[in-house]
């Protein structure tokens, strides 16, 4: 067998870096070895399928550029570094000139008596929500259909979410809209603690409630037991189904095992090197100056550098900006910066704050030498574009900042949205132009894509272009070609 490049897994980011390397003119010989048995899906749409809108077909990404040998479910059990060979469970061997860790990220279980079966794999009752197989074990575990609670009824427990971070919050929603019954356990006071300011979790919680979900910040978990989730304050939530949204851990075992250096995550240099330069790291098992993982924007990115990298371009992965917008219908939330910058921030920083909290609105902008720094955006979804768009490109912030809160311009009093926002940030497409495609004839999301590029970057956009559409007769979705944009990173965090 041909030596060449050999990838293992077959997520997002390993995807991308496929079709990258076959656009810079790369023609040698590419593997994928995916352990999921199915083709590489766009994870990020996972909500979609668990509150019912979307099928599971409609996530695939389209099939990776010609010439390539894709194998899934195919598990690596070693890599053999003085031999440049890969080890599959099928017994095979691949060898390579370059190796690609591309395995992504596992969910993490709490340490909480009860989750676990014998066997370490979460216990019966209990799913830690990551792929599309865990969307499918939620949707078809005994007891878990929609109980009829959207009309007052209540018939016994319903599902419960441990974990309120954006998966949780998210997860929650998707479910509640789907009809169950559900309540959101987190031990922190309000819900995206690690990324919200205590006015803005406030609003999100009463919006979660006034969507019916049932809150219960502030409370710890103590141990799960008969279908019965147990507090520590001597609370008892019944659960028929437990969903468990407690972040990820990077994949690592394997470069472990092959002796590559980890702390968090494998550690990668600005060129995606590991501590062997014949093996490269990228998406959420990659760990960049200190930082492991990250949305699907920093898997894309590191998925372009190495592609020119390894067709003999010159590029150099300088970390991406954090930015992440919650994938919750009826929510309008987006977070600029890291965890820190919407706080007090640096001593020159000017902060802006507005709080409506009759119609739940809120914004928190933190701006360093005239420039966003960051931000906390709720229930302001042209704000959200607008200050993405100065935080994307670095560009000075008007000095009208009441207008860019409110996310309109200077003496301007349209009521809603206008033809020329842009509806796809990862193309730049905007309402105008995915009307014009409906009116010329374009019927499903795959012909939106086809004439306009909507939906192909992240695919967060598809349920705006689906409304302005006025609905689908296809839920296909091919979130996949697009030359997306740093801003793409708002529209979620879906594992690479």
């Amino acid at each position: 067998m041909r030596a060449g490049i050999v990838i293992v897994g077959h997520g997002p980011a390993a995807h991308r870096l496929v079709q990258l390397l076959r656009r810079y003119g790369y023609r040698g010989r590419i593997g994928v070895l995916g352990a999921e048995h199915r083709p590489a899906y766009q994870r990020s749409l996972l909500g979609e399928v668990l509150g019912g809108r979307l099928r599971p077909p409609a996530l695939t990404l389209p099939a990776v550029a010609e010439g390539a040998d894709v194998r899934d479910g195919v598990t690596v059990t070693g890599v053999d570094r003085r031999r440049a060979l890969v080890h599959t469970d099928d017994g095979g061997s691949h060898p390579y000139d370059t190796l690609v860790l591309a395995t992504g990220a596992r969910p993490h279980l709490p340490d909480l008596p009860g989750l676990r079966a014998p066997d370490g794999a979460p216990a019966d009752g209990v799913t830690a929500l990551r792929t599309l197989d865990d969307c499918l074990r939620i949707a078809s575990a005994p007891g878990t259909g929609p109980t009829g609670a959207g009309k007052g009824g209540t018939q016994g427990p319903g599902v419960v979410v441990l974990g309120a971070g954006v998966l949780g919050v998210e997860t929650a929603v998707d479910l509640r809209g789907a009809g169950h019954d559900v309540t959101l356990v987190h031990p922190a006071p309000h819900p995206m603690e690690n990324r919200l300011d205590a006015p803005a979790g406030l609003l999100l919680t009463e919006r979660l409630e006034r969507l019916g979900v049932r809150m219960l910040p502030g409370r710890t978990p103590l141990a799960y037991r008969s279908g019965t989730l147990l507090l520590e304050d001597g609370g008892q939530v019944p659960a028929r189904h437990l969903v468990v949204c407690a972040g990820a851990v990077p994949e690592t075992s394997l470069a472990r095992g092959c002796g590559l250096a980890v702390r968090t995550g494998v550690v990668v240099d600005a060129e995606l090197r590991t501590s062997d330069p014949r093996v490269r790291a990228i998406g959420d098992c990659a760990e960049y100056q200190g930082t492991a993982g990250g949305s699907v924007l920093t898997a894309w990115e590191q998925a372009d550098v190495l592609a020119r990298l390894l067709t003999g371009g010159r590029a150099r992965f300088r970390g991406a900006r954090s930015a992440v917008r919650l994938r919750a219908r009826g929510i309008d939330l987006a977070v600029l910066g890291g965890p820190d910058a919407p706080g007090e921030g640096h001593c020159a920083d000017e902060v802006v704050t507005l709080m409506d909290r009759t119609r739940g609105r809120y914004a928190r902008l933190v701006l360093r030498e005239g420039r966003v720094h960051g931000a906390v955006l709720l229930g302001l979804p042209r704000a959200i574009a607008a200050v993405a768009q100065l935080y994307d490109q670095d560009l000075p912030a008007p000095s009208d900042r009441l207008s860019l809160l409110l996310g309109t311009p200077p003496a301007d009093d349209r009521g809603g949205p206008a033809e020329d926002d842009v509806v796809c940030f990862c193309g730049g497409v905007t309402r105008a132009e995915v009307r014009r495609s409906w009116r010329d004839g374009a019927r499903d999301l795959a012909a939106v894509a086809a004439a306009t590029r909507a939906t192909t970057g992240c695919g967060g956009c598809a349920r705006d272009v689906l409304a302005l559409g006025g609905g689908a007769r296809s839920g296909a979705v091919e979130p996949v070609d697009g030359g997306p944009r740093r801003l793409a990173g708002l529209l979620g965090e879906g594992g690479a």
